[in-house]
């Protein structure tokens, strides 16, 4: 027998891998899919403003750290309203679009205050003063993103059909697979919207740190006007659902069925479920209470929200699991806390990316194609990962991506401590900090988005019929608490190690805050054992325990 060629060989692999993970997920893509992934791709082109803001921020605004800190804290909290807005979504399914459009007009508002602030400043200042103006913005806009986003994370579920193109029921194997599918879409549709936006921000903070005050303000202007795009996007996802279900309505009443019958195999406009008065008033009571202690300004305010706010989720978890079979319900609880943990980990906070600017030379440009290489490989990532995720256990992917981040972060602390100037003296130049940040950011960039997508998978696969939204919500806003947590936790890392960026006095012109990056070191050092070691702890926690992973 003749031996096949070693090149044919390799060529047959790739392409038998090519087709696995890439060419197969496009087999998979229905129509039906299409409405949910056009609003998570609004989702994804709302980093268009990310970078813009970042310098607005460190140009114009005396914010510090711990005080952006904070504020990333009051703007990941809207997420938990998934709850009571999940529930929302469950009763009010036929008008479900409307909450859509409310969403897409605050992220409108949102984004008309920033337009005004960067064209309008002096108009904007005689109302309220530039930072509060910029403060509302920042809320108001996570705000219409939960909105669309608990209605999206729904609309995935009915997107994965029950029936055939002849109303015969589906094998509910193949709808696991579906659900998998759909989950893998939806991050693919976040990170293609980052990939889109990184692309338009390289093209337009092309020189932008040369120029001129005024000039730079007018490119900063323009991204926002830009990002009025994002709400239409999501609009028309809502619109096009509502002409797929014409369709479809349309060809099983061809078929014979009754309007009834068809809305029964479409799972449309089903009778809503009772009201849950449990979800509803813990989540009217977590809104109370989190309006009232923000706006007292009482010590501690954001500590004593998410202790309520974690109290109110898990006992709404624990009445809602308990629909669920015993084993069903431990898998559930168990994969929940490896995600939690993981995603409750502190980060360095602003000064991080203040010393790369400053200390680094890292520019808007730069920056921006930093973020076109990281949507770009997370992307990538997510089909080079696709069987690896769907394969490994919950414990298996956060264990390897824990190690894998950890090492990651050892060249910016290097770079720190000036790995950068020793490797640009020993290779003329070529691995600078540039360099150094490009490789970095290449590896590290796939990894945040894997873990994601088996816990929303075994979520979207396990929701009650009749509480799809519901089920979602609660079980999104524990993860969704646990990037509050991070927030928290960098806070208090920012308390500790102070870092500061220079803030000019916008009257006098003099040095009122001086640069001070000496405790940035230890800040990144303590941030990564503290990434390394929780998650570890908490795969030995769950693995001893009766609680399992999916």
């Amino acid at each position: 027998m003749t031996a096949v060629p070693p090149a044919i060989g390799l060529f047959a692999t790739v392409g038998r891998w090519l087709d696995a993970n890439i060419l197969a997920l496009g087999r998979e893509m229905r129509l039906s899919y299409l409405p949910p992934l056009m609003v998570y791709t609004a989702a994804g082109i709302s980093s268009l403003t990310g970078i813009v803001g970042t310098f607005y921020v460190k140009e114009r605004l005396g914010l510090s750290a711990e005080f952006l800190a904070a504020l990333g804290f009051w703007m990941m909290l809207p997420w938990a309203l998934k709850m009571p807005l999940g529930h929302l979504v469950d009763l009010v399914w036929r008008w479900k679009s409307l909450l859509v459009y409310l969403g897409a007009a605050l992220i409108t508002l949102s984004l008309l205050i920033m337009i005004g602030l960067l064209g309008h400043t002096d108009t904007m200042r005689a109302i309220a003063t530039v930072e509060t103006w910029y403060v509302t913005a920042a809320l108001l806009a996570p705000i219409g993103y939960v909105v669309q986003d608990v209605v999206a994370d729904a609309m995935t579920v009915e997107a994965v059909p029950r029936v055939d193109a002849n109303g015969h029921p589906l094998a509910l194997e193949n709808r696991k697979s579906m659900h998998v599918t759909m989950q893998t879409l939806g991050r693919v549709a976040i990170i293609s919207g980052g990939v889109l936006v990184s692309v338009v921000n390289v093209v337009v903070l092309q020189g932008v740190g040369e120029l001129p005050e005024v000039q730079k303000a007018a490119a900063y202007l323009f991204v926002y006007k830009l990002a009025l795009i994002i709400p239409l996007v999501s609009i028309a996802g809502v619109l096009f659902a509502s002409w797929l279900r014409r369709r479809d309505m349309a060809r099983f009443a061809a078929q014979g069925h009754s309007r009834q019958e068809s809305e029964a195999l479409l799972g449309i406009y089903t009778d809503p479920p009772p009201v849950n008065w449990w979800i509803l008033g813990g989540g009217f009571a977590f809104t109370a209470v989190s309006l009232s202690v923000g706006l007292s300004r009482i010590p501690g305010g954001e500590e004593i929200i998410f202790a309520v706010s974690m109290a109110i989720v898990l006992f709404l978890m624990w009445r809602l699991t308990s629909e669920l079979e015993p084993d069903a319900r431990n898998v559930l609880v168990g994969t929940a806390i490896l995600i939690f943990v993981f995603r409750a980990i502190p980060g360095p906070g602003a000064g991080s990316t203040w010393w790369m600017i400053d200390s680094l030379g890292f520019d808007q440009q730069f920056l921006a194609a930093l973020s076109l290489i990281g949507a770009t490989l997370t992307l990538a990532g997510m089909f080079i990962f696709r069987r690896f995720m769907a394969e490994r256990s919950i414990a298996y992917i956060i264990g390897a991506l824990t190690v894998l981040g950890t090492l990651l972060s050892l060249p910016i602390i290097g770079m720190f401590f000036g790995l950068h100037e020793w490797t640009a003296s020993l290779t003329g130049g070529i691995v600078d900090a540039r360099f150094i940040a490009v490789i970095d950011t290449a590896l590290e960039s796939p990894l945040g988005q894997i873990a994601m997508i088996p816990m929303l998978a075994w979520i979207a696969n396990s929701a009650p019929e009749r509480l799809k939204a519901t089920f979602f919500a609660v079980m999104a806003s524990f993860t969704n608490l646990a990037l509050s947590a991070s927030q928290l936790a960098t806070k208090y890392m920012n308390q500790i190690f102070i870092v500061t960026r220079e803030v000019d006095d916008p009257l006098t012109g003099q040095i009122a805050v001086p640069a001070d990056y000496s405790q940035l070191g230890m800040l990144l050092i303590s941030v990564t054992a503290i990434g390394f070691v929780l998650p570890l702890l908490a795969i030995l926690l769950v693995k001893r325990t009766r609680f399992r992973n999916a």
